[in-house]
């Protein structure tokens, strides 16, 4: 399995900020379009596990505002092939000391790259001196 794919970085870097400008956005079509739409497909946010493309859709409609507005710290992806790939970033929360954190699994469908599971978690408050870098 080749984990340093140049072209599965590009393609999924691509969708990674396409994601991140959908979600600025609450652009709810948009990120369902980024999303596998089968049953298959897991959520899991700060405060919900959604299953199947149907409850991560109707989660996106019925969330009054969108999401909070966020800053991207970092982001790591990770090909696995030409077929998956895996991309990961911590964020930051306009407002917030707080990091943020996300991964998703993407899958290269004849449709384009998708979303099949996704988890979104936020990290206890740390103190100033145990803070990373970045």
């Amino acid at each position: 399995m080749q984990l340093d794919n140049a072209q599965t970085i590009h393609e999924l870097t691509r969708c990674s900020d396409q994601y991140e400008h959908a979600l600025a956005q609450n652009n709810v079509d948009a990120l369902d379009a980024l999303f596998w739409q089968g049953p298959q497909t897991v959520r899991y946010g700060i405060g919900e596990n959604l299953y199947g493309a149907a409850e991560i859709a109707a989660f996106r409609r019925n969330r009054a505002g969108g999401s909070p507005p966020r800053t991207v710290l970092r982001r790591t992806i990770t090909p696995l092939g030409t077929e998956a790939g895996v991309v990961s970033l911590e964020f930051r929360r306009d407002g917030s000391t707080r990091t943020g954190r996300q991964m998703q699994t993407w899958i290269n469908t004849p449709n384009g790259w998708k979303i099949l599971a996704a988890h979104v978690s936020i990290m206890a408050e740390q103190p100033e001196t145990e803070r990373p870098t970045l």
